[in-house]
């Protein structure tokens, strides 16, 4: 289990009490690494104490605020087992309902999301969310990004797609489909946060959703094609509009200056919204050619089992991190 944390220290000791009991019923094997995203509370030294306490739990600490699917990456990165699972640490997921993806992981499937029946956030974060889903949905090509969420459960296998993934946008989704198009979802019970207060805003969300877009879809330049030519088009038949007119009723000025003067401004503002979208794409492709990491480790708590291939893994991830 992957678990990213952010000023959750109260949350997280209520988290691994409820895992437990869940894990030992569904599993004889599992680990859960919590990934400290630059937390400003106690979530850290909260983690190194629930590492000493539980032989299950390890702690990453990151140098600082990466964003949740980065943190996600460097997590899923360190798993040992053969089944990857995420969650959000805030408990909106409850552990209770980790066996209904279990059991819908059959041999033909790769991912499962867990989407709530009923979402339990406020209108403006319903509505963020789903921009964000319409926005995946560009990314990853695929109908199930609708159910798309941080509750998921996959095949560890499937991270040789993006081993080498090293941009400072991520997305576990997108990069999820670079391995596989086996998807499914079931819907589990989304319970509202009671500790805490969410990190995620209307406006984050937005930004998450652009980013995703512009950084793995080059959908937005086919749009803004697609009103450049169209736009062509009603200026074209302006036109002849305006050359008919001429024309027909002669003179040497020609009527409707309110009317051209609104099509000149609607022009110049697409071509603008064009210029907008091309500079949102170099704009990555600065930040990308600056080698921005996608996120580096500042320490981790001691291996209960020492494995070579994990160290070898967060070695990686420090290497690309310098």
């Amino acid at each position: 289990m992957v678990v990213p944390a952010y000023n959750s220290e109260l949350s997280l000791p209520e988290l691994v009490r409820r895992l437990k009991p869940v894990l030992d019923a569904a599993a004889t094997d599992y680990e859960l690494i919590l990934v400290d995203d630059g937390s400003r509370d106690g979530t850290w030294p909260v983690i190194e104490e629930l590492a000493r306490s539980h032989e299950w739990v390890r702690g990453v600490n990151l140098m600082r605020n990466y964003g949740q699917h980065n943190a996600v990456l460097c997590g899923v990165r360190l798993v040992h087992n053969e089944l990857t699972l995420t969650m959000d640490d805030d408990l909106q997921h409850p552990p209770e309902e980790i066996p209904k993806l279990l059991e819908k992981l059959t041999p033909d499937k790769d991912v499962i999301y867990g989407p709530p029946a009923k979402e339990t956030h406020g209108l403006w974060r319903d509505l963020a969310s789903q921009v964000t889903k319409i926005a995946l949905q560009s990314a990853m090509g695929a109908p199930i990004a609708r159910k798309a969420g941080p509750f998921r459960l996959f095949r560890t296998s499937l991270r040789e797609a993006f081993a080498g993934y090293d941009g400072p946008y991520v997305s576990i989704d997108v990069l999820l489909t670079w391995s596989t198009t086996r998807f499914a979802a079931v819907e589990v019970r989304h319970e509202p946060r009671t500790l805490g207060t969410s990190n995620y805003t209307f406006r984050k969300l937005v930004v998450h959703a652009l980013n995703m877009v512009t950084g793995f879809s080059s959908w937005p330049l086919q749009l803004s094609s697609m009103i450049g030519f169209s736009f062509t088009v009603v200026g074209t038949l302006v036109l002849f509009y305006v050359m008919i007119s001429y024309l027909v009723r002669g003179g040497s000025s020609v009527q409707g200056f309110t009317f051209l003067a609104s099509m000149i401004a609607i022009f110049s503002g697409v071509q603008l919204f064009s210029l907008g979208i091309i500079g949102e794409y170099l704009a990555r492709m600065h930040s990308r050619s600056m080698q921005h990491p996608t996120y580096a480790v500042r320490e981790t708590t001691p291996l209960a089992h020492p494995r070579v291939d994990g160290a070898s893994v967060l070695r990686a991830g420090r290497k690309r991190a310098d």
